[in-house]
């Protein structure tokens, strides 16, 4: 087994993380396999240094060990050769579309927000701006993909109609407008593959990501992981913790004084 940890730097780890990152820590040791840090730092607008160096010392912290980590930010160039051998197969587009005018476009909101309207569909690559954002145009993709997608999920085999994926989705985004950043989807299945990672362990918040990851997967030839999607930990209303609570977070349970051990009795394990 080959898993992975793959925060953020864009606050302070909470109780939240704790518990998924000791979830995959176990796995990983009751297999006899191999934990991963990952720093998926691509979103320059929100990444912080002093974030990833919490990350670091939180995860010491709980005991936790790991190879040399892999910041996402360092490998850009890794991204834009999937880019590439996307567009050769014709399947990506530049587009400018704002948020604001997909939402009111009326399409209603799937797992990846609201559901793009195509509106930049017919714009060729090189029409492409700098500030561009890149989609995957998945009706043009299922011609590429078989009639079912499947993979297994938290020990249940799940099988996929990609043309849903058109209805439910519309064209996810590769590349962020603006920035220019890799967008989740291409920066995690890229590293996943490159990673070998055999068991992709997360919480229930991106569960409903996957079958994009899946598409995606297939599409490059990449190996499809076994997924595995945890109960979340919520606060006292039931709601998935955030990093700007920073009364849940480990920094500051660590400032005052509380183990490790405190922790996983507090997170249940």
């Amino acid at each position: 087994m080959i898993t992975r940890f793959a925060p953020s730097p864009t606050g302070p780890l909470h109780l939240g993380h704790a518990f998924s990152a000791l979830k995959v820590w176990e796995a990983a040791q009751a297999a006899n396999g191999t934990f991963l840090l990952r720093i998926e730092d691509t979103d320059s607008t929100r990444v912080r240094p002093e974030y990833e160096a919490l990350i670091y010392d939180d995860l010491a912290w709980l005991g936790l060990t790991w190879p040399t980590p892999r910041r996402q930010s360092d490998h850009y160039d890794d991204y834009w050769k999937v880019l590439d051998h996307l567009q050769h197969q014709g399947l990506i587009f530049p587009c400018s579309c704002s948020r604001r005018m997909i939402e009111a476009a009326g399409r209603g909101y799937g797992p990846d927000g609201p559901i793009y309207h195509g509106a930049c569909e017919n714009r060729s690559m090189g029409e492409a701006r700098p500030t561009d954002a890149i989609r995957l145009n998945i009706a043009k993709a299922l011609r590429l993909l078989p009639r079912e997608i499947t993979y297994i999920d938290t020990g249940s085999k799940v099988t996929v109609d990609p043309t849903t994926l058109v209805h439910t989705v519309g064209s996810p985004i590769l590349r962020r407008i603006q920035t220019g950043d890799p967008a989740y989807h291409l920066a995690c299945t890229h590293d996943d593959a490159l990673q070998e990672v055999t068991h992709v362990i997360r919480g229930k918040d991106v569960a409903a990501l996957t079958p994009i990851h899946v598409m995606l997967q297939t599409l490059m030839g990449w190996p499809i992981p076994i997924y595995h999607h945890h109960d979340l930990i919520t606060d006292d209303d039931g709601k998935r913790l955030a990093k700007i609570n920073k009364s849940r977070a480990l920094t500051t349970y660590r400032a005052e004084g509380l183990t490790p051990s405190d922790i996983r009795q507090m997170v249940g394990l």
